[in-house]
């Protein structure tokens, strides 16, 4: 069993140089054994960021936002007012060292919370995040389901200690993502959950988050031991 991690909300919009300064000495800390794991809970003004997997084309809007380079896994995506920002700060290296595995736990962890709500959120090989069906939207041309993601995901460890974490579409301005290519996918859109049409606000949010993190990402997930 872990001990809890310190879970923080962060008023107002968060400016994004100084958090992620702050989380990656958090994290440092947290690798040294001089402060516990932590979870922030927080937004950002209007950005976009650039992973390390992201392509210059995948960002048609250059001049509309700030663009953030970052070091963590994944392509283009953005952060603004609206969507929560869920970023983790965990010790891999005691939750069984496999970063698939914690990719998976924290990509359940989002599917558990977006339950609280009667929203089925899926995987997708290849597609990294969070994704819906979108029954009421037109089919692809080839006959699929139309689906929309809803929360994504990238992370990226040093010493074995996570940092960067989860963005969770709540009530965003959904034409901001016009942008960019978000994760670089073109067939599929971006929702929230008031898109949806749930009257869910962020304190609602956390409250589901808080109430299924244990069961998905406390210790080491079922599906991950031998």
């Amino acid at each position: 069993m872990h001990q809890e991690p310190e879970w923080q909300t962060l008023p107002g919009l968060s400016p994004y140089a100084e958090t992620l300064a702050a989380m990656e000495d958090r994290a440092t800390a947290i690798a040294e054994g001089r402060a516990p794991e932590a979870i922030w809970l927080l937004e950002h003004p209007p950005l976009y960021t650039a992973g390390t997997s992201a392509k210059p084309a995948d960002l048609t809007d250059p001049g509309r936002f700030p663009v953030f380079n970052v070091g963590r896994g994944g392509q283009y995506t953005y952060h603004g007012p609206g969507q929560r920002v869920v970023y983790v700060m965990l010790d891999v290296g005691k939750r069984g060292r496999d970063v698939r595995c914690f990719v998976r736990d924290l990509e359940n962890w989002v599917i558990a919370a977006l339950a609280e709500f009667n929203v089925t959120g899926q995987i997708r090989p290849g597609r990294v995040g969070v994704w819906v069906e979108r029954p009421d939207k037109p089919r692809l041309p080839d006959g699929s389901l139309r689906e929309d993601k809803i929360a994504a995901l990238g992370i990226k460890l040093r010493r074995w200690v996570s940092f960067h974490g989860i963005s969770i579409n709540v009530e965003p301005d959904l034409s901001h993502f016009d942008g960019i290519v978000p994760c670089g996918i073109r067939d599929h859109g971006v929702t929230s959950l008031v898109d949806l049409g749930l009257p869910v606000t962020m304190a609602d949010l956390d409250a589901a988050l808080a109430a299924t993190f244990e069961q998905s990402v406390a210790g080491q997930s079922a599906l991950c031991m031998p």
